[in-house]
């Protein structure tokens, strides 16, 4: 099973964001936490990285149905969305795919945490494939 969808878009990486968090928000996910990874590093470590972002998204009804079903789900919440300038005006989107976060060691045995990972896989890819 693939980790995530991958989506290579033209753009800056403001437009980028700005397009993945309106296909996300037609999907029901709303962005809860942007890490600036370039800026982190500098700021850290003083050391230099292309503009490299993560988004965290979290579709609140199935984050909620989730964490009833099993409270430790939390661990793999948000589901992360990558946005890495790969060049200049392109960027490659990196999606977590759901279904595969819901299949780490045994929360693959629960029918719910499955379908739930399901659910929120179908809502990723079809956000993914409004992109392309």
């Amino acid at each position: 099973m693939e980790m995530s969808i991958d989506v290579t878009l033209s753009g800056s990486m403001d437009e980028v964001i700005d397009r993945v968090t309106g296909v996300l928000k037609e999907e029901g996910f709303g962005i809860l936490t942007r890490i600036n990874v370039d800026t982190t590093l500098k700021t850290k470590i003083d050391v230099d990285f292309r503009p490299y972002v993560i988004l965290g998204a979290c579709n609140p009804k199935l984050a909620h149905q989730a964490l009833v079903a099993r409270p430790d789900v939390g661990l793999m919440l948000p589901c992360n969305v990558v946005v890495d300038q790969v060049a200049e005006g392109t960027c490659l989107v990196r999606f977590i795919d759901p279904a595969a976060m819901m299949s780490f060691g045994d929360l693959g045995n629960d029918e719910a945490l499955v379908a739930i990972g399901a659910q929120a896989g179908a809502k990723i890819a079809k956000a993914a494939a409004a992109l392309s």
